[in-house]
């Protein structure tokens, strides 16, 4: 690594020439640093290089073959540009911290050198973590800079992969690791761990994890027959832990889960043991969980699965979802918990907005989703401060799984799901919901077992759910369909295979959340992104009932002006195989198809349903209409009142702009196109000033004491006329 002198000492930033070098990754070790000093930074190897090129050099330094490994986000910050009336040449847009991911924090025991340096631990059932925290002092913290937005400043803080003491920590380097041969064994980081994991606990044949695995340690060491030999030990030992590996700690629950969450502090963001008081708070989100968060969350919107297992497991369970790049729904949270007080609703998600505020500040959301109308408003408010929406698809699949459950005529099934569909579109019409409810038990007094069900289930509680539905804008098909989807595969991994008794514990569930649930969907997003495992990502893919809709071709679909009230859909397997779907263009369509039968939202409604989208002679979709009511609802606002009817008029306008502009951009060959029609606006007036004293980023340093700060020129108070435009 380039380095310069003691005597070099650079001053200013803009004496220091920035950098590119050549080729898709490069290290520290491609850059000539020089030291740097300032009020803020004392001395620090410093180097310059373009901003659109941060992550080539992440990825470099994350390949060292010395010490191999990752740096994850320890601290971000960020302000808008125009933000800063005076500033130095340091000063930042962006502002990281990178550390090593074997550090800061040392695991080991006294956070010196963990016990399995010195002597064998009794520890049958758990395997050496080589990814396991080491106290690792490594990191350097990155700048984007205020007055050259297009330069990153890289500030190494310390370069050595070494613990407090000095000591390599982690790496073939560390004598200690893994046992005295740790030099001789072959490096296996977290995610080749994971991955090896994940394709046990998928039921892979060894032969194929054992390839899969050989072919990921290869990235950091030649291949021979002892790798070989020592990579299918490794893989045997991993499968034989995971194979007796239990979720009883302790033969008490509650003293289990302690026990627990003692050695998995780093996932648990939240815990609340029960008393007489306070309820049992159990959250659980790791590392990967947290990440996917921040990726998909951020700007996004973020739903909630509720109270699954209310009847059968000892706490509900409560699920946080994000939707990926392909909108399917990722766990990135669990709790555990039967209380959905707003007091214990808002300790949990205080505690897990904080840790993710705590890596990325500006991380916030644009809307929640939630399906139960009993969840408490507020909190999600607070704490998140977004729009609130509401979906559908539990109560449509209770309703459509009962049906098929208590009528036995399918004509009767169909027609008593088409008349519920109607209570809840009569909802935004002129009619009184409650009308069709008694035109339902009037139309089908016969069916006494559904009238049953239905009347004492329902029917306490439909006005709560019809107040929901009506104040609340609804969300889309495809979330709902993507909700449905991660119901599904919870409840095959839970309920397959278990004992009676197991449900009634909590470490139980703990242990399938975080080892086969955790790993099936690590699998599958890697699968998705590396196309390392074509037939994971093709059945990833297919796992949501929208995207196999989006599979079938249009021509598939035929309308019939003689049955207005259903559509034909030609299956892909069978083209003489043709499936009915009533009901066309509504939520509560009913196909005959096998799927569908189950109480489950199926491939052809959906499909049947985007394309009624687009046809007028169907009513629009119930998400539509509920937006169309906000929207009236904040036009509609008294005329005497014009404080709000003015924000009310903004704010329509605002979404209705937003809306032409998605909809131009889903329409054109290009951003490009869209981005000429936009019309030219005036900047603020703080930015047209600045533009208008500076078109190029000018240093002025003064003296103070023995260090140069930069700063810009003093506010000139005299007003000018305003000269810079920009385009919005």
């Amino acid at each position: 690594m380039g380095q310069g002198t003691e005597e070099e000492v650079v001053r200013s930033l803009s004496d220091l020439p920035a950098q590119n070098p050549p080729g898709e990754e490069f290290s520290a070790a491609d850059l000539t640093w020089v030291k740097y000093a300032s009020s803020e930074h004392h001395c620090h190897d410093v180097a310059l290089i373009p901003y659109d090129r941060m992550e080539a050099f992440i990825s470099g330094e994350s390949s060292n073959p010395e010490c191999p490994t990752r740096f994850h986000i320890e601290r971000s910050r960020k302000r808008e540009e125009g933000s800063l009336r005076e500033y130095r040449s340091d000063e930042y847009l962006l502002h990281r911290i990178y550390w090593c991911s074997f550090g800061p924090e040392n695991y080991g025991e006294g956070g010196t050198i963990l016990p399995s340096r010195k002597f064998r631990l009794n520890t049958r059932n758990r395997a050496a973590r080589p990814q396991s925290m080491r106290g690792c002092t490594c990191h350097f913290s990155i700048k984007r800079l205020y007055a050259r937005p297009s330069l990153l400043l890289i500030i190494y803080h310390e370069r050595r992969h070494v613990n407090k003491s000095g000591f390599i920590c982690h790496g073939p380097l560390d004598r200690d690791a893994i046992g005295p041969g740790a030099r001789k064994v072959p490096y296996v980081g977290s995610e080749i761990q994971q991955q090896t994991m994940s394709l046990i606990y998928l039921g892979v044949p060894e032969e194929n994890i054992l390839q899969t695995h050989i072919e990921g340690i290869q990235r950091y060491c030649s291949s021979d027959a002892r790798v070989d030999s020592l990579a299918s030990q490794y893989v045997q030992k991993l499968g034989m832990i995971i194979k007796r590996s239990t979720h009883e700690l302790d033969l008490d629950d509650q003293a289990s889960i302690r026990m627990w969450v003692d050695r998995n502090k780093k996932s648990v963001f939240y815990y609340q043991d029960s008393t007489e008081t306070d309820a049992f708070i159990l959250a659980i989100q790791t590392e990967w969980q947290c990440q996917q968060m921040m990726r998909f969350g951020h700007q996004s919107l973020l739903a909630c699965h509720s109270s699954f297992g209310v009847s059968k497991l000892k706490y509900p369970l409560h699920t946080l979802l994000v939707f990926d790049s392909m909108q399917h729904a990722l766990p990135v949270a669990w709790i555990i918990t039967r209380s959905v007080t707003k007091k214990d609703t808002l300790k949990w998600m205080r505690a897990l907005t904080d840790r993710i505020h705590s890596i990325d500040s500006a991380w916030r959301i644009s809307g929640f989703i939630i399906d139960d109308p009993a969840s408490e408003l507020d909190p999600i408010r607070d704490v998140f401060a977004c729009p609130v929406l509401f979906s559908l698809w539990h109560i449509r699949r209770t309703w459509l799984k009962n049906i098929m459950k208590k009528c036995s005529n399918i004509e009767v099934q169909r027609e008593i799901f088409i008349q519920l569909g109607k209570i809840v579109y009569s909802i935004w019409s002129e009619k009184n919901p409650m009308n069709a409810l008694e035109q339902l038990f009037q139309d089908f007094v016969d069916q006494t077992a559904f009238m049953k069900y239905f009347k004492s289930f329902w029917v306490p509680k439909l006005e709560m759910w019809i107040d929901s539905i009506r104040n609340l804008p609804l969300a889309s098909q495809e979330s709902c369909g993507a909700i449905e989807a991660y119901h599904l595969k919870l409840k095959a991994k839970a309920y397959d295979d278990v004992l009676l008794d197991a449900l009634q514990r909590v470490d139980w569930l703990v242990h399938k959340l975080t080892t086969e649930l955790h790993s099936s969907y690590w699998i599958n997003l890697f699968a998705d992104e590396s196309g390392s495992f074509p037939e994971v990502k093709a059945e990833y893919i297919a796992s949501t009932s929208w995207q196999r809709a989006l599979q079938i071709p249009d021509e598939a679909v035929r309308f019939d002006n003689n049955e207005p009230h259903s559509a034909k859909v030609a299956s892909q397997k069978d083209p003489s195989q043709m499936w009915t779907v009533w009901n066309p263009g509504s939520e509560f369509s009913l196909c005959d198809c096998s799927w569908s039968m189950q109480g489950n939202l199926c491939k052809h409604a959906l499909k049947v349903n985007m394309m009624c989208g687009e046809r007028k002679d169907f009513q629009p979709s119930l998400s539509l209409q509920s937006f169309q009511r906000v929207l009236l609802g904040l036009w509609q606002k008294p005329m005497d009142d014009s404080f709000s009817l003015d924000l009310s008029v903004a704010w329509v306008m605002q979404m209705q702009e937003r809306i032409q502009h998605v909809a131009e951009l889903a329409t054109s060959d290009g951003i490009a196109q869209v981005a000429e029609k936009l019309p030219i606006q005036w900047t603020r007036r703080r930015g047209r000033r600045t533009a208008t004293k500076r078109t190029s980023p000018v240093i002025l340093p003064h003296s103070n004491s023995s260090l140069q700060r930069d700063s810009t020129p003093t506010k000139n108070r005299k007003r000018k006329r305003p000269a810079g435009v920009h385009l919005f």
